[in-house]
């Protein structure tokens, strides 16, 4: 595979910030904490500010954030990360590898029900996973279960996928909300109007735009109950008039995305900010099927022609890092070996020469207003280094839900997003520069090669609380050409993010 064919250039590692009130005698904070707050009492509301609604309640098809935070406390899923980022049992007590790697048998947790009171058994998890591969159903964690070639349920509490062969990222794969288990009788339109998960809270209300409040799941499976009694998400457009909302105590936590917001906010004195490394990224992301970008000499000279740092520094006040697109710890990319780490006006003219393009493109972007904070500011960054390379951004700014539309239908020539990671890169890259993945489309770019090598690349899955053992992960194999086989690449180096 040519250097540069990926069409996407990542610029940042995010960084949220999160934000808590603190509550006071006098201020109305006080008594809506919940436990293990200052107010120290058990039950009660915490109000989440957010910018956004969710823009669907159908955890299958959920990529905006807003919506992947509120689906996460209804719905549970086979696998889960502990705060090491570990795979870890979830509705799945364990499961078992075959020695060749071509079964994975998964023994369920015995007496987990639905909100609606239902049993939680085999048959969900079959259906489940039966329609999350099925193309029609537009699931967009679809390429995740590429290996599987069928999935068994031989009595209520065990399942059995059978593979095409071994994959060692299944066992994570199978952790996002996105692989939610969902009833077999129910429907997406019934689910996007009255949630019925096995989460730790269930639906309590939803005023649409307005928002959304879950209240606890007493009788949820996991031995750690929710402290808080309900949890509103409020929908709030403009992050400083959430910071306003949390100093009058009408807010009492939030995770923003501007850091200038953020020091505002913390200045004030009442309200307290967490750093938390992320695995998402900011990006310029290139749809290589469209325009001038089908030209990969054009991808090249906009990849030259962009000092990221300068990015960061001039939209998030340096909160963040430079980055690859594989941002989990144990796989990160070195963002030094990707074409022009360093910005190179030169190089990139040079590289427009070659396309017959020295007089310039115009390449048309969109850009989410609300989806996270820093976006425009990005945007206009942008557009402003390019046009000193010929190359014009011509923005348009979209409301979340509208972004997320065009994004999801590759209706776009470049988009500036924000994209999620996994603690397994496999699950982000197959679902979009493999063949087969269901987000390929948004990606713009296939190749046999780099799909045979992904496969190749998957070693036989550990059982819970095992380490991978082998290096060989999709991060460390490459095309040695297009149309040949594979060879081992230098591993990236097994850094944790600081």
């Amino acid at each position: 595979m040519p250097r540069g064919a990926f069409s996407a250039a990542g610029l940042a590692a995010a960084l949220s910030l999160a934000l808590t009130a603190c509550s006071s005698s006098s201020g109305p904070a006080a008594s809506s904490t919940p436990a293990g707050g200052q107010g120290g009492q058990a039950g009660g509301t915490l109000v989440v500010g957010v910018t956004s609604d969710p823009d669907t309640l159908f955890p299958w098809k959920a990529t905006q954030f807003t919506a992947v935070n509120v689906l996460q406390n209804l719905y549970g899923t086979l696998t889960e990360f502990d705060k090491d980022l570990n795979v870890v049992p979830g509705l799945a007590e364990s499961w078992e590898p075959s020695d060749d790697g071509k079964k994975l048998t998964l023994k369920l947790r015995q007496g987990v029900t639905f909100a609606d009171g239902s049993t939680f058994d085999s048959k969900d998890v079959k259906h489940s996973l039966d329609q999350i591969m099925d193309e029609k159903t537009a699931a967009v964690a679809r390429a995740s279960l590429a290996s599987v070639k069928s999935v068994e349920a031989p009595d209520a509490s065990t399942v059995v996928l059978e593979l095409t062969g071994p994959d060692a990222a299944l066992p994570a794969n199978l952790a996002t909300v996105n692989m939610a288990m969902l009833s077999s009788d129910d429907t997406e339109e019934k689910l996007n109007a009255t949630p019925n998960g096995t989460g730790p809270f269930t639906l309590g209300k939803r005023v649409a735009s307005q928002s959304i409040t879950l209240t606890r799941n007493d009788k949820y499976w996991g031995a750690e109950k929710a402290k808080a009694a309900t949890v509103e998400f409020r929908v709030i457009p403009d992050e400083s008039s959430i910071v306003s909302a949390m100093q009058s105590g009408n807010v009492q936590l939030a995770v923003f995305n501007d850091p200038l917001v953020a020091q505002t906010a913390e200045g004030g004195g009442t309200i307290t900010v967490a750093k938390t490394p992320q695995l998402n990224y900011h990006v310029l992301q290139l749809n290589a099927q469209r325009g001038e970008l089908k030209d990969v000499n054009v991808r090249l000279a906009m990849q030259c022609a962009i000092d990221r740092k300068q990015v960061l520094d001039t939209a998030a006040l340096g909160e963040g890092e430079v980055t690859g697109p594989i941002t989990a710890p144990l796989f990160k990319s070195d963002p030094n070996k990707r074409p022009c780490p360093n910005r190179d006006l030169a190089k990139a003219a040079e590289y427009l020469g070659k396309a017959g393009k020295s007089g310039g493109v115009t390449v048309k972007t969109i850009v989410s207003q609300g989806e996270y904070a820093t976006s425009v500011n990005e945007a206009q960054n942008l557009k402003a280094q390019l046009a000193e390379a010929k190359i014009n951004l011509e923005l348009e700014v979209l409301e979340s839900g509208a972004f997320v539309d065009r994004w999801v239908a590759a209706d776009f020539d470049a988009a500036v997003a924000l994209n999620g990671g996994r603690p397994d890169p496999d699950g982000s890259y197959g679902r979009y520069f493999t063949s087969e993945g269901n987000l390929n489309k948004v990606a713009g770019y296939s190749s046999p090669s780099w799909t045979s090598c992904s496969r190749r690349a998957r070693p036989r899955p550990t059982r819970p609380g095992a380490r991978r053992s082998t290096t060989r992960s999709a991060s460390t194999w490459r095309p040695t050409r297009p149309g040949s086989g594979c060879s081992p690449a230098t591993p990236t180096p097994r850094r944790r993010r600081t």
